[in-house]
């Protein structure tokens, strides 16, 4: 079994539980909680701040007691935009099902811890198309670079079954700005239909020797978490079956540089 990928554990409440301490690194937490309806979620962190996403399901939100309404609407990660909330530190938030609800919880330490709660709705989300042939994907930036947050980068991407994305192999594991940026990175998983299955690699360049320091292929399911604390990190669907997967990066900038690998760096110009 790979270290780097977490099968969910069965059954409702807290199902993933993405630590620094647990992944053995420093930066990103990643959690997935299952409510059934009228199940509640809850949560304060002193030192991180928040990014809860609507996986599906629709529930109602308050941050610190302050009444935030009921937000959701897609009940599948393929039917549209998901809503999101930001939660600076010190927040106490609390979600109360009032469907199934699949809740993603992403954190990312704190900076300035100055920024305010706020709604993400699918109206303020773009839907972007990214490659060409069978490297298209489409992508959903909830908490992209432009948008105000200390650490938190979050991302939706869809890739059609039989296609590649995160390709060409690219890597963001130097902090060497401009050119590349540090960055851990987790990656939930999900697939249409759920019985299918999916192909990541995260692997490092080989060293003098030939060897790679990393250098793991997972055979990705449904509710399956990828964590990629460096190296390259490339999806492979299969045919039939399209990949969805909800990104969370942060590192000691934020900021997206990354670094394709030269010898695949072909595919750009094709």
């Amino acid at each position: 079994m790979s270290k780097l990928k977490i099968t969910q554990k069965p059954g409702t409440g807290k199902v993933v539980n993405v630590t620094p301490q647990n992944a053995s690194w420093t930066y990103v937490g990643f959690d997935l909680h299952k409510l059934g309806k009228g199940d509640a979620a809850s949560e304060k962190s002193d030192s991180d701040e928040t990014c809860l996403v609507f996986i599906s399901g629709k529930g109602k939100v308050t941050a610190d007691a302050k009444d935030l309404g009921e937000l959701g609407q897609r009940m599948s990660v393929f039917e549209g935009k998901p809503w999101s909330v930001y939660l600076p530190a010190g927040v106490e938030w609390k979600v109360e099902a009032t469907t199934d609800v699949e809740l993603a919880v992403c954190r990312a330490p704190s900076i300035k811890g100055d920024l305010p709660v706020r709604v993400i709705g699918p109206d303020d989300l773009g839907l972007e198309t990214r490659g060409k042939g069978s490297n298209v994907r489409h992508v959903i930036n909830i908490l992209p670079e432009g948008e105000p947050a200390d650490s938190l980068l979050v991302v939706e991407v869809i890739t059609p079954g039989g296609n590649t994305s995160s390709y060409p192999p690219h890597k963001h594991d130097q902090n060497n700005l401009p050119h590349e940026s540090f960055l851990e990175e987790t990656y939930y998983h999900r697939l249409n239909p759920p019985q299918g299955f999916a192909f990541q690699r995260v692997y490092t360049d080989k060293r003098e020797d030939g060897t790679r320091e990393l250098d793991e292929a997972m055979a990705v399911e449904d509710g399956d978490v990828t964590l990629v604390p460096k190296g390259y990190h490339p999806c492979a669907t299969t045919a039939g079956y399209d990949l969805y997967y909800l990104n969370v990066m942060a590192g000691p900038v934020r900021t997206w540089k990354f670094h394709n690998a030269p010898e695949h760096q072909w595919l750009l110009k094709a």
